[in-house]
Formats: structure tokens, sequence, C-alpha cells
């Protein structure tokens, strides 16, 4: 573990100063909090994190090290690392290397020593924003020149980050067990733990990079159609929302995660819109409103779906509901399209990591798909 000194500076010209944790050099994106007290490695690796400069809110991290079976990707997605107490050992009998060692094996420059209750209270009040890490030579700098790097450093609101993320080119996840379905998954940065949670149901998965075209993803999606997790603005995935469209039009089953959710909404003639600070962590409190049930679930989003959430919307493609709630706030958490086989969720079923309340939802889409071929 290395100590050279270094700071996060955010866009409104506030800096923290402490000492580098990864890779030393600079790195910048959206400043962000997850109040997750586990499941650091697959946050890391969750392909929705990209160019998001990630705040642990727990103050002690790495406690278990990095094992080679919890990775949501194949790589580190996130653009910088924030915690206040890396853990000095790790300790697991899964653990293969410490999280000082694999962010700094795959370049990832973060930031330790800094008061992250405070950072988070900031981020809570002003609203996540761009900010920068930066632990090489930084002594003779003045805050001027970090900040000008900051504010020329993307935004979120209006970026396509999908595509980064996607895979490149079609590849089978078989079923466990004997297959029962086939479905398409339309990949904007989707993670393991889905894969595993509909191949489980006897689902054989055609994953498609997310530039397919609407004649790729029908026929291959025999069964159903599934729309993954991902990063950036919904608003500009226009590819995704005309296929999404297309989808509807034939009336196949289709089930959306996260980004998912939004690319339905949109699709079904609903705005997006950015949240103030978002929603990551793992115990976030959602009603699903078809059975009255409340859930604690796993968040990663900072757009949401803006749908009337006490009525039934009437869309070209028939009559939509809000069917999931968050009770912090009453943001839209899932989508059900009455008169066609089409829901989404806005929250993550498949829980990695976190309590797997919603699991059941994974189920409805196999009903649906079952209820379809009757």
């Amino acid at each position: 573990m290395n100590f050279n000194p270094a700071v996060l500076v955010l866009e409104d010209g506030t800096i923290y100063r402490g000492r580098s944790f990864g890779a030393v050099g600079e790195t910048f994106g959206e400043a962000v909090f997850t109040t997750g007290m586990t499941g650091y490695q697959e946050t890391l690796t969750d392909p929705s994190y990209y160019q998001q400069i990630v705040i642990q809110t727990a103050p002690h991290i790495g406690n278990t090290g990095i094992n080679d079976e919890d990775d949501e990707s194949d790589q580190i997605w996130v653009s910088g690392y924030v915690v206040r107490d890396p853990s000095r050992i790790a300790s697991n009998w899964r653990s293969k290397r410490s999280l000082s060692q694999e962010l700094l094996s795959q370049k990832i420059v973060g930031i330790a020593g800094i008061d992250t209750r405070a950072l988070t209270i900031h981020l809570r009040d002003k609203g996540a924003m761009r900010a920068g890490i930066f632990s090489d030579n930084i002594g003779n700098k003045n805050l001027d020149y970090f900040l000008d790097k900051v504010k020329n450093s993307p935004e979120m609101k209006g970026a396509d980050l999908c595509g980064a993320v996607s895979t490149k080119e079609k590849y089978i996840v078989p079923a466990l067990g004997q297959k029962k379905f086939q479905v398409a998954a339309l990949d904007l940065g989707m993670k393991n733990a889905i894969l595993q949670r509909l191949t489980s149901r006897a689902i054989e998965l055609i994953v498609l990079p997310a530039n397919s075209s609407a004649d790729e993803i029908l026929e291959a999606g025999i069964d159903g159609v599934f729309l993954s997790n991902g990063p950036g603005d919904p608003a500009t995935a226009g590819h995704a929302i005309s296929v999404t469209q297309k989808v509807l039009e034939e009336n196949r089953a289709l089930f959306g995660i996260c980004f998912g959710n939004q690319i339905l909404g949109r699709a079904l003639g609903f705005d997006t819109y950015k949240l103030t600070f978002g929603h990551r962590g793992i115990n976030q409190p959602v009603m699903d409103k078809t059975t009255g049930k409340v859930e604690i679930t796993t968040h990663n989003h900072g757009f949401a779906v803006d749908a009337p959430i006490d009525q039934i919307t009437h869309t070209a493609y028939g009559d939509v509901e809000v069917s999931h709630v968050c009770l912090n706030d009453n943001v839209v958490e899932g989508l059900n399209v009455i008169n066609r086989k089409a829901f989404s969720v806005q929250y993550h079923p498949e829980a990695a990591a976190g309590p797997h309340d919603a699991d059941y939802l994974f189920d409805r889409f196999v009903s649906m798909m079952e209820n379809n071929r009757a």
C-alpha cells in the first residue's frame, strides 16, 4: 500500500485531501456514493459504474480481499475509487489478492484516508457532480489547476456509454440443465449475476451487442427478450429504444432491469430524468404494488422514469402501470405493460451483492414465457 498524497476535487471547488489508493495518477468521472457495507468487488466490476468515481459510505473496505468468483464482468469499470479506511490485510478463504493489489494491477486510481461521511453528506445536499482524483506529483499545483481539469471532463447527463461496455460479438450462455426457453439478451452493460439467474431457470441466452438490429434480436429471442442494466443517460440510447418498440409491436415476452427499465419507459413514451444523487446500495425499500409487499433491494441508478405512480397511462402499446415504487422518495422502480407481455424494474433483483427479496421477478419472466406458449 502506497502513501502518496492525493486529492479529490469536486466541480464545485470542494477539495478533500488523503493518500493514494491503488494506482498513482489522475482520473475523472461523476462522483457518486453507494451505501452497501459489503459487495465492493461486485460494485467495482459492474459496467453500470463506467465513468463514475465511486465513494463507499461504509468506512472499512477491503477486509475480504478479491476472489476469482464474484466479478460481475471481466474488468473493473469504475473511473476512480474513494474509501476511508482500506483494510491492511485480506482475510477470507476465497481471497486471492488484496483490494489494493487489484486496483493497482488494473490501473484504477483511488484515494483513501478522507472523511467519506462528510463527502456523502455534501453530495446528498448538492447532488452528484463531476470530480477528479489526483495523486501524481501534486505538491506544486494549486486548486485552479485541478478544478479546470475537472470542469473540462465529460458530464453524465447526455452521455452515451452503453456501447462502450457492451459485448462486441454475439455469444451463447447455455441453460443450466435441460433447455426450456431461448431468450435474446441485449447487452447494454450486463452483470454476470443476471446471466446466472436467467440460465438457472432453464433459459438459454443469446447475448447480443448493443447495436444489434431488431431483426437479429427477434430472431434470437424465440421465447423472450431481455434488456440489461448499463451506464449513461437513457435519453441517448435511441437505437435500443427503437429496437424495444419493435419487440413491443411483436408482443414478445420482454423483461428489463435498471437501464433496461429506462429504455422500456422511453419506448413507451415516458421521459427520463436525472436524480439529484441517485440510488446506489443494497438497502433500498421498494413496494411491489401488485402484491403490496415491501422488499429490501439493490440499486445502482442515477436516472429514473417519469411516470405517474397512482394512475394507469394510455400509450401506443396499451395501458401501462407503475408496478414498483421506492418508499424513500416515490421514484418509479418498475413498469408493467398491461396489454402486452412486458415488464421491467429499476433496481437489481439479481442482488449481487445484496438481499434476494426480489428474486421472484425472474420466475415471473419464466411464467410469462410459459403462458405465451400456452
